[in-house]
């Protein structure tokens, strides 16, 4: 049996992108029956590093999940590298890679290779590739002693590195983090940090932790289900905090 990892689509090779557009929403809200959590979003994001903040129910979780299809609009459209992520979803899904913030919610396979092979396997890599490819990313991520370990018994720490292990290996062209560091100690934070920052890919990260925004090209601050602030990470941080200090 195939399993698919959430917010992965094999490919149909028949869609055209333009990767100079970047990631625009146009006029983006969205609702979860009744209940409005995003309205008014008209952003392009180019910038290799964006940040996104906000308090718990902002709704920059579901923004996040905008970018590659995981939540369709309700309204507006988002496109990525001229795809839209309502009708081009399997494109899209190629080119943006999601980690969760729980990595166990990506985790689906028993053994650690098994669950970094198979989002390959979705999209049709051949088996001897695979086995290249997923030997390379597990001894980069310090996982390669652990290759045919049950992926349910790595520490925490361990497994958000299977996590973005799984996300990496599919060779997207951008990368979307949700809280990627909430769960983890001080050292496994600084590694996923650090791990981040020397990625290749355009990231897009959320996050309670501010001190991962440094050197980040932009950050935006979602309060409300609007994008109150948008500014370099000094200046968007100290609106995020002012913002918070009135709550």
């Amino acid at each position: 049996m195939r399993f698919r990892r959430p917010g992965a689509v094999a490919a149909t090779g028949t869609d055209v992108a333009d990767p100079g557009r970047g990631v625009e929403l146009h006029a983006v809200g969205h609702r979860y029956g009744d209940r409005v959590v995003l309205e008014g979003i008209d952003l392009t994001l180019t910038e290799r590093r964006v940040g996104v903040i906000g308090a718990n129910g902002s709704g920059k979780s579901t923004f996040a999940r905008l970018l590659n299809g995981l939540v369709v609009p309700s309204e507006g459209r988002v496109l990525v590298d001229g795809l839209d992520t309502a009708t081009q979803v399997r494109a899209v899904r190629r080119r943006v890679g999601f980690v969760f913030q729980d990595p166990d919610a990506q985790i689906v396979h028993p053994t650690v290779a098994e669950d970094v092979a198979y989002g390959l396997e979705n999209q049709g890599v051949p088996a001897q590739e695979r086995a290249v490819r997923v030997a390379e990313v597990l001894a980069r991520y310090g996982l390669a002693g652990h290759a045919d370990h049950p992926a349910h018994l790595l520490s925490g720490g361990q497994k958000q590195l299977l996590a973005i292990a799984g996300v990496l290996v599919m060779q997207p062209a951008r990368i979307v983090f949700d809280e990627p560091t909430t769960l983890l100690d001080l050292v496994n934070a600084r590694r996923v940090a650090e791990l981040i920052a020397g990625l290749d890919q355009q990231v897009v990260v959320v996050t309670h932790q501010l001190d991962l925004l440094d050197g980040f090209d932009r950050v935006l601050v979602v309060d409300g289900g609007r994008v109150v602030c948008d500014d370099a990470p000094a200046a968007a941080v100290a609106a995020y905090r002012t913002l918070m200090a009135d709550r």
